[in-house]
């Protein structure tokens, strides 16, 4: 591979990853992988960034017996290289428990192991990553009239200091964000499922023992069974807009949508035919439940019909109205949409479990969004290696992962991909470095710009010495 300098020698990284989640360790496994195969000189510079205090992944859903919806073998490093010390068999040899899953003969391991597993990995990695650094701006830099590096503007959490580090890429994958209607604040006693274990280790009292959970997907079943096994005298009350929880399509046919080709066909798919495409596969992913626990919870209700103490209770085909506080717990407005028919309930909890949405990148990317156009639907312009799209004269790479759906498909959110996005990433990362003269030997001074950096001469308040930058690059 042609190289430029070695980064560590000037203070700029080849790479910054904001966000630590699935996506981003599963590059950095790969980043790692490639340096290990190569001389010192030749292995990429890089650093991420993530604002959580250590590495988790929805530990608010790390509910008792929840297992993954995707197969073991769709790890941070299977599909991408199968040999990877990295995978998740290779994490069950060394709690030795590789066996004992064996024999479990299941694709699914516990969601909780899973996390394990994830923790595993980015523990291995802990001299790429710093926690507790929260990234509030991206600013382009600029070397002889281009946009060359970008300035990655962090904020540490428990002392406020400002920490920039200088870069040739970045990789923005800050995960999604938990989605409530318009109208609902979240509170004391109206949780998103996304913390649901947190808000019940901190639960108000209950003096009605009535909880309403309201969504019609996976987490929504899955909170239900949850609050209804937990509280055993409380009364559990699902409210959602279909007749009834509907089964997940998993069938082999349905699930090759998640295979990294339907990328490719995806991507280069006319507008009409990605609309259709989506329409059909969101019978896989979106307001869908396991069968078994559909079976499980029509169990419990029957049984409670049978016994004549009915705590589960579904309201289904309706939809929520209103929600109002109260002193002690929450007055929700519950309409039944056949009829029209109002019905107000009085709870103590409120659980929202619908779902959670991409952010924005845009909104990420701070004083460089100018040079990133948007296409005729407002969407940010993204490759299909996931690069933006920026103004002529960008030789800089800036990344985009997770809100891509609308152009690379179902599985750009989804865990299914992450170990092949990686190598992608990867590729395209070392191929654009291969065909960019060296912007490091003759640094100048240009012209400054309105939100532009220029990489001599910046302002001392805002952005670190090359010095300084070296001192980050190497921490």
């Amino acid at each position: 591979m042609a190289r430029r300098p070695a980064s560590a020698d000037n203070g700029i990284l080849d790479l910054v990853g904001v966000g630590f989640g699935p996506s981003n360790l599963a590059l950095a496994i790969a980043i790692e992988e490639h340096n290990a195969a190569r001389s010192p000189q030749d292995a990429l510079n890089v650093s991420f960034l993530e604002r959580q205090n250590s590495f988790g992944w929805h530990r608010g859903m790390l509910l008792e017996g929840a297992t993954m919806q995707v197969s073991f073998l769709k790890d941070l490093v299977t599909l991408r290289n199968p040999a990877s010390d990295f995978s998740f068999l290779s994490f069950l040899h060394e709690q030795n428990r590789l066996v004992d899953f064996i024999n479990h003969k299941t694709q699914f391991p516990l969601r909780q192991e899973f996390h394990d597993y994830l923790e595993w990995a980015a523990r291995r990695l802990d001299h790429l990553v710093s926690y507790d650094l929260r990234v509030v701006d991206l600013r382009p830099v600029l070397v002889d009239g281009e946009i060359a590096l970008v300035d990655v503007v962090a904020v540490r959490g428990d002392t406020g200091e400002t920490v920039i580090h200088r870069a040739r890429n970045v990789v923005l994958a800050v995960g999604l964000e938990p989605h409530v209607p318009a109208g609902i604040d979240l509170g004391e006693r109206v949780w998103h499922n996304y913390d649901l274990l947190h808000r019940v280790a901190s639960m108000p009292a209950t003096s009605r023992e009535r909880f309403v959970v309201i969504g019609a997907g996976q987490s929504a079943a899955e909170v239900t069974e949850f609050l209804h096994t937990r509280h055993p005298a409380a009364e559990v009350i699902a409210v959602f807009a279909r007749y009834g929880f509907s089964p997940a399509d998993n069938s082999a046919f349905a699930n090759q949508i998640f295979d990294p080709s339907a990328v490719d066909d995806f991507y280069t798919a006319p507008p009409a035919v990605k609309e259709m495409l989506s329409g059909y596969s969101r019978g896989t992913n979106y307001s869908v439940v396991d069968i078994d626990l559909i079976d499980e919870l029509y169990r419990r209700m029957y049984q409670e019909k049978v016994h004549g103490r009915e705590r589960l209770r579904m309201m289904r085909a309706s939809r929520l109205l209103d929600l109002r506080p109260l002193a002690d717990g929450v007055s929700l407005d519950i309409e039944f949409l056949p009829t029209g028919t109002r019905e107000t309930l009085e709870a103590d909890i409120v659980v929202f479990a619908t779902g959670y949405r991409s952010r924005d990148p845009r909104q990420l990317l701070g004083t460089l969004a100018e040079h990133c156009p948007s296409d005729a639907t407002g969407h940010p312009h993204i490759g299909r290696d996931y690069r933006l799209r920026t103004d002529p004269g960008t030789t800089a790479g800036v990344y985009v992962l997770g809100a891509t759906e609308h152009s690379h498909g179902i599985s750009s959110t989804l865990l299914s991909n992450v170990a092949v996005r990686a190598g992608e990433l990867l590729r395209s990362i070392i191929t654009a470095a291969a065909g960019i003269a060296d912007t490091t030997a003759s640094v100048s001074s240009p012209t400054r710009t309105a939100g532009t950096t220029p990489i001599t001469g910046a302002d001392e308040s805002t952005t670190r010495t090359v010095n300084e930058l070296s001192a980050l690059a190497t921490r």
